[in-house]
């Protein structure tokens, strides 16, 4: 059985890190919870398979008093979206598909799809696709899809009016069908745009399995991990360990208020399994996920993807080799846009002097609606995790804090 904390059990200076400083983690990010605008977090910072640094902060739930835990249940959202690109990758492994195959050979409705060209979102012109929607294009974030959250554009505003703001309530298969009746914001293959497409990554996992996304997560990554915590929904009798969801307030400060409308998802089985944003998990479970990749797919003896198939989803696919800041769509990512390309299922840092704070060129990146977020980092053989509880992501720059500290704490 795997333990559900993450205890530290060994002396970070035999893994070159500095005690004192990395206490600092605690010390800065303590302040959120101090002043009210985080109710409470949890940090892991591990190195070459170790845990060098584990510390909670604050209440999972301020309302009840609940403090957080090792063992706190965090919804990670699109900290999904890396589990869904390695199981398609195993697929991949399995000569299941090609990443250039059109998506449309097993998802019919994605064919002959129509590119946003001007007008109104209710007298839309658009045109025929030039290029078909492809699988490496849904691992990249270059299909052209969108969200409807986004409120950055034309085409979002459409996804919002057809229903389909955050994950709709159909299946899987039913919310495909409505993605693909909407134009796409643009050609496949020209730009970057956070979208739906993992979703629709989940879904063509499903058709090629014969299995729901959840058997496929359990049998391929899950399970085999002993990811016991990782859940698409949190049963009753875990419900207390699971922390509260909290938005800023403006007119207070910031001070983190409680957002149930939006939490209660977490409650019940979802109409749809989203490989986007579903999950909720443990730091424990996601440190995992996190030691798998930084060994190449291996973990315990158990190999998901082999050592060369997940180096080259950690390159950039992004076209021409661009960036975020100049490929990118929209006003919105789980990463910062300077520097940062992206791989198959995740940001991949380019440079580190564009992004302005510590780090090594391809390292891997990615967080959560929440403001959770992780990093790989194979040149330091760093991973790091950090789970809270408050949306939007991008309401606080502690992400880019947490970075500064950890490699401010390396001495070797």
């Amino acid at each position: 059985m795997v333990s559900s904390s993450v205890p530290v059990q060994v002396d970070p200076a035999e893994l070159g890190f500095d005690a004192a400083r990395l206490a600092r983690i605690d010390d800065v990010l303590g302040r959120y919870v101090d002043d009210g605008r985080l109710a409470g977090w949890q940090v892991v910072v591990g190195r070459h398979g170790h845990t060098v640094h584990s510390s909670v902060r604050g209440m999972r739930d301020l309302e009840a008093g609940l403090p957080v835990e090792h063992d706190t249940l965090w919804r990670i959202y699109s900290m999904t979206k890396p589990i869904t690109s390695v199981v398609a990758m195993q697929l991949f492994e399995e000569g299941a598909f090609s990443l250039n195959d059109p998506i449309s050979r097993w998802l019919p409705e994605f064919a002959d799809m129509r590119v946003f060209r001007g007008g109104t979102p209710a007298q839309p012109q658009t045109v025929h696709a030039a290029e078909p929607i492809r699988v490496w294009h849904l691992l990249s974030h270059t299909s052209g899809l969108t969200y409807g959250f986004l409120h950055s554009g034309p085409v979002d505003e459409m996804y919002r009016n057809a229903g389909a703001e955050f994950n709709p309530p159909m299946s899987l298969e039913e919310a495909c069908r409505l993605w693909a009746s909407l134009p796409l914001q643009f050609e496949p293959g020209s730009a970057w745009g956070y979208s739906v497409a993992t979703d629709v990554l989940g879904r063509l996992i499903e058709v090629l399995t014969g299995q729901t996304l959840e058997q496929a997560f359990a049998e391929r990554v899950l399970g085999p991990l002993g990811m016991t915590d990782t859940t698409w929904w949190v049963e009753p009798e875990r419900q207390d360990r699971l922390a509260a969801l909290y938005v800023p307030n403006p007119g207070d400060g910031g001070r983190a208020v409680r957002y149930d409308s939006f939490a209660r998802g977490a409650l019940s089985p979802p109409k749809m399994l989203s490989g986007g944003g579903g999950l909720i998990s443990t730091a424990a479970d996601y440190e995992r996920f996190t030691r798998m990749l930084l060994r190449g797919g291996e973990l315990d003896g158990v190999r998901l993807l082999g050592t060369r198939t997940l180096a080259y989803m950690g390159r950039n696919h992004l076209p021409g080799g661009g960036l975020l800041s100049t490929l990118g769509r929209g006003q919105f990512a789980e990463t910062a846009y300077d520097g940062i390309g992206f791989g198959l299922g995740y940001g991949v840092l380019e440079d580190p002097v564009a992004l302005k704070v510590h780090g090594s060129r391809g390292e891997i990146t990615w967080g959560g609606l929440a403001s959770t977020a992780f990093w790989v980092d194979a040149a330091e053989g760093i991973t790091c995790g950090f789970y809270t509880q408050l949306m939007p992501s991008s309401t606080y720059p502690i992400r880019t804090q947490l970075r500064q500290l950890v490699y401010s704490a390396l001495v070797d």
